[in-house]
């Protein structure tokens, strides 16, 4: 009863391993550019409505009543009930209008879906350096066990004669430095948790990776064929809105447009006395009906309206223009990147499996001896602080391993991302 009570008591804070694809999940619908591309969505989606509208009726009541008596000839008819109804019936710029608020909602979906993988991206990129890290911390913990005891032998041997003073103080130095290095590791994990619970919305450093739900990041190059940017699509679209735009408000200067307009009012004489001004009576309701056609003839803020419109269009296409040269330069770097990183985690593998292989030499000559005998000339012996400098080695190069090999995905996810091969990924680590 008392352990229950205490852990009731007690706050709790849950770790668990979570995977890579819940993760990614969690940080689409966390995200706040998702969330805002969605707003985006709505808006586009609205604006379309509002521009189809134009040619469906509106119907608008009106009621009321006089507060006095009315006095003399006040030049209005008294209307205690009024209806008006009126919509479009022929606009050439509003059909543009329409195809420029068609183009915005396709634009918005394309930015939804940027906005959606570069979440994704960010995700995965945190997820797994933060794996990384973790692995690297294990190693800088076993390192500083190493260079504790390789301390303690060189302050041994310090003592008895057998080594000079500056190599016990080189040997505190080395485990500085391991801590350090350790104490550097230790905050990059604790940025990296608290980024990956910004982006899922999870307490902070609830999240443990799972190595086991990261897929293999496939290799794609520059030369293969890439899927349609979801970013440059928006882009493009976006231009094609504001092209529509410019050749509605054009049009809008040259061509008529027609519109439809109903009116019905049911008159009252309560509080006045219209009749005794009219040779016949007021009727009670009345209803009118008609075409209404506007043929612009001269209007200067028209043209000047078309002309802003013209430019926001040439504005749009070239930053869909540049949006899509920035991303071919980017492609050329991170291929470029990527030849790079690939053989830097292939010399940094190869450096690790030398550093075990002489670890392995070093343990057997301590166990075996090195068969060099006690002659003149002989190799000497292997001490114990030749088996912790190799262990220290080993983890240092093991280390740089990881860090290569983080890198390296990392160029790749960015390269995948950049060719628009995201959502493969996406598809794959579901699959996972």
């Amino acid at each position: 009863m008392l352990i229950a009570m205490a852990i009731g008591i007690a706050p709790v804070r849950i770790f668990a391993q979570v995977s890579l694809a819940t993760t990614v999940d969690l940080a689409e619908r966390n995200s706040s550019p998702v969330r805002l591309a969605e707003a985006d969505v709505k808006k586009a989606d609205s604006a379309l409505a509002q521009s189809k509208d134009a040619f469906i009726p509106s119907l608008t009541f009106g009621a009321g009543l006089p507060a006095l008596p009315d006095i003399g000839f006040t030049g209005g008819v008294p209307s205690i009930l009024n209806a008006t109804a009126q919509s479009m019936v022929f606009s050439l710029p509003q059909n543009q209008y329409i195809g420029a608020a068609r183009a915005g909602l396709k634009a918005a979906f394309l930015a939804l879906k940027q906005a959606r993988e570069q979440a994704a991206l960010d995700a995965s990129t945190a997820y797994i350096e933060l794996d990384t890290v973790d692995r690297e911390l294990d190693a800088a913990h076993q390192q500083e066990v190493f260079a504790a005891r390789l301390v303690t032998i060189e302050q041994e041997r310090a003592e008895a004669g057998v080594d000079p003073l500056s190599d016990l103080l080189q040997t505190q130095l080395t485990a500085a430095q391991l801590r350090l290095k350790r104490l550097h590791l230790e905050t990059r994990a604790g940025t990296l948790a608290k980024q990956i619970a910004v982006l899922t919305g999870l307490p902070d450093g609830s999240i443990t990776p799972d190595r086991a739900s990261i897929p293999e990041i496939p290799e794609v190059k520059a030369g293969e064929a890439g899927n349609a940017l979801a970013g440059i699509d928006s882009a493009q679209m976006l231009a094609v809105s504001k092209q529509k735009v410019a050749r509605g408000d054009l049009l809008n200067v040259l061509i008529p447009q027609i519109s439809f307009n109903a009116l019905y009012s049911r008159n009252t004489t309560i509080l006045n006395d219209f009749n005794a001004y009219y040779v016949k009576a007021i009727p009670t309701d009345n209803f009118s009906s008609g075409f209404s056609i506007q043929i612009p003839i001269f209007d200067r803020g028209r043209g000047a309206k078309a002309r802003e419109s013209a430019a926001d269009a040439l504005r749009a296409t070239m930053e869909a223009e540049q949006t899509k040269r920035q991303n071919e330069v980017q492609i050329a770097e991170l291929t470029g990147g990527l030849r790079e990183m690939d053989t830097l985690a292939e010399i940094a593998s190869l450096k690790q499996q030398i550093a075990h292989e002489q670890l392995q030499s070093v343990l057997a000559q301590l166990e075996l001896g090195n068969g060099a005998g006690s002659g003149p000339g002989a190799q000497p012996q292997l001490t114990p602080k030749a088996e912790q400098l190799a262990r220290i080695d080993e983890r240092e190069k093991y280390q740089d391993a990881l860090e290569a090999e983080f890198n390296l995905a990392k160029t790749r996810l960015n390269l995948l991302c950049a060719l628009g091969h995201m959502e493969d990924w996406l598809n794959e680590l579901h699959g996972k």
